[in-house]
């Protein structure tokens, strides 16, 4: 499928807020709201984009840390990896399970409270998951929303 301008322009509408109707976007982009509604639905077809999703702020849920954390499993294989994911994916407060390469095995990004519930979290749930070994921490200290791929490299984007 080859994507234009407009097709771009109502992308990065989306992107922004999912749950505009095509009849703003439609206004925005110089299109009836038939049109802009008919190329949302051929671009969701086409697999483009894939399910909405809310967003929850989690400082306004009351879960003022966010750390991210590198796991290294003390033991490796492939039964060692899917008893560490099926264990971590069932802890709340573990946002995002990330199998990764490099100098650990995976990247979890865990919410909590506050630093002393967060050492909670770590010390009676992560540290006791099947496998887990080394762990690194990094606190969030700020987060800013980067365009991605609808950025440089997208028509009408210098």
């Amino acid at each position: 499928m080859t994507l234009d301008d407009t097709d771009f322009a109502i992308l990065r509408m989306l992107a922004q807020d999912a749950g505009q109707g095509a009849g703003a976007i439609g206004r925005a982009c110089g299109l009836s709201q038939p049109a802009a509604w008919r190329r949302i639905k051929r671009l969701r077809e086409a697999g483009v984009f894939g399910r909405q999703r809310l967003v929850l702020d989690a400082a306004g849920l009351g879960f003022g840390v966010t750390v991210f954390l590198g796991v290294k499993l003390a033991t490796k294989g492939r039964v060692s990896l899917d008893d560490f994911e099926r264990a971590v994916s069932a802890i709340p407060e573990v946002q995002t399970v990330e199998h990764v390469l490099g100098l650990y095995d995976y990247r979890l990004r865990v919410v909590a409270r506050d630093l002393p519930d967060f050492e909670r979290v770590l010390r009676r749930r992560i540290m006791t998951l099947p496998g887990a070994g080394e762990v690194e921490a990094n606190v969030l200290l700020s987060e800013e929303r980067r365009p991605g791929p609808l950025g440089v490299g997208a028509p009408g984007v210098g």
